[in-house]
């Protein structure tokens, strides 16, 4: 993975994460059901991902900490200690393997589109692969192939948006003036926790390190990091805004059911015509086989630095975290009815853990002792906060919404 990191960047690492099936999925449903509606909330998405990735970066460069080993030594050494741990295991531990699910279905549902045959069966086909390749240690140049299929596809979803040309104002109304169409809060969360990727805000802190080690000026190296990440989640956000647009011309207002890969592809037939149905299916599981072996090794880098464990890929522990990750991605992924509703659901879990693990953030960035004058000053706190408190409002709403409480 050092390898991968030092040549695409940390912030392209993070994009990269959250461009996955999961996010393709989610956005076409979203502008297939909802067609512009719900931008807002990928705007959202993209500004609290730049804040607290930013904040994530700013921990590693100086305090050479991830962040599940600083929020180790964060809350003492009583109970509190271990309740923020415990917390934090459990909640990425289950993040992770949420996005596992969608991992593992993307990748079968671009395998069974080319190939035929079950969803089900190609799943576990993918997580047997990525456990091969991870037990391994071999997956680092097949990253770098799956990757460049994933940007590639990820350009043509932006060529074809352009092709398209929706209405400005329609853009301009989506993103600026929130509305939430009938039945439609979970697609919220889903698309704020495919871009908001918990599990991303401890691969950042780790990766940082590798990319401008503490030999480097620390104002330089976060200098550096604040253009690379800013870049590369701006291209990720314009990435998954694309796909909405496809996915509302192609969909919206026809009455149709987004539940399968060849009816996802048909939004980039006006750009490739006959060809879309397998060059989205290839790209669908590119991105699925790679997420499925990036998310499992960020879990365990969480997990065992939350621990205090090495995390080594030789490790038993630290090899043990990652296969549990992927053994509950493919137990999900087999008993799964809908595997788009599938990918959906493992989505907006993760956005219902955001507020957590953004709370336990702001804990470890105001630590004097720790970053010193590189601390969270009054403005990254009040972006911080809020964005902890629009996320809880939002999945708060949710729930009641979900169990009929509120309308």
């Amino acid at each position: 993975m050092t390898d991968r990191l030092r040549r695409f960047g940390p912030g392209l690492l993070v994009a990269a994460a959250f461009i996955g099936p999961g996010t393709v999925t989610t956005a076409s449903v979203v502008g297939a059901t909802t067609g512009y509606a719900l931008l807002w909330a990928l705007l959202f998405s993209i500004a609290a991902t730049l804040v607290l990735q930013e904040m994530c970066a700013r921990l590693g460069i100086v305090a050479r900490l991830g962040l599940g080993q600083a929020l180790a030594t964060s809350f003492g050494h009583g109970l509190w200690r271990w309740a923020a741990i415990a917390l934090v295991v459990v909640a990425i531990g289950f993040g992770t393997a949420a996005f596992e699910t969608g991992n593992l279905t993307g990748g079968a549902l671009g395998l069974a589109t080319i190939t035929g045959g079950s969803p089900r069966g190609w799943a576990l086909a993918v997580g047997a692969a990525a456990f091969a390749l991870l037990a391994s240690g071999r997956y680092r140049l097949i990253e770098r192939v799956l990757i460049a299929l994933v940007l590639l596809m990820s350009v043509v979803f932006i060529a074809t948006a352009v092709m398209i040309g929706p209405s400005p104002s329609d853009l301009a109304s989506g993103l600026f003036a929130p509305a939430v169409p009938d039945g439609a809060w979970l697609s919220v969360i889903a698309l704020i926790g495919t871009t908001v990727v918990t599990y991303n805000f401890f691969l950042h802190a780790a990766a940082v390190q590798d990319k401008w080690p503490d030999s480097l000026p620390t104002a330089s190296a976060l200098k550096a990091s604040r253009l690379d990440s800013a870049a590369s989640i701006i291209l990720g956000g314009l990435i998954t805004l694309a796909i909405v647009i496809t996915a509302a011309a192609a969909f919206h207002g026809q009455g149709a059911t987004v539940d399968s890969a060849a009816q996802m592809a048909e939004q980039l037939e006006p750009l490739l015509g006959v060809y879309a149905k397998w060059f989205f299916a290839a790209g669908l599981f590119a991105a699925g086989m790679t997420s499925s072996i990036t998310a499992p090794l960020a879990g365990a880098h969480a997990v065992a630095g939350a621990l205090g464990w090495p995390a080594e890929l030789a490790n038993r522990r630290f090899q043990a975290i990652w296969a549990v990750i992927i053994g509950i991605g493919v137990v999900f992924a087999w008993f799964g009815q809908s595997p788009v509703q599938a990918i959906v659901i493992a989505q907006a879990a993760n956005g219902l853990l955001l507020p957590l693990i953004a709370v336990f953030l702001l804990r470890v960035m105001n630590r004097t002792e720790l970053l010193g004058d590189y601390r969270n000053g009054t403005i990254g706190n009040l972006l911080g906060g809020l964005v902890v408190i629009v996320a809880t409002a939002l999945g708060g709403y949710t729930l009641l919404n979900v169990f009929g409480l509120v309308g």
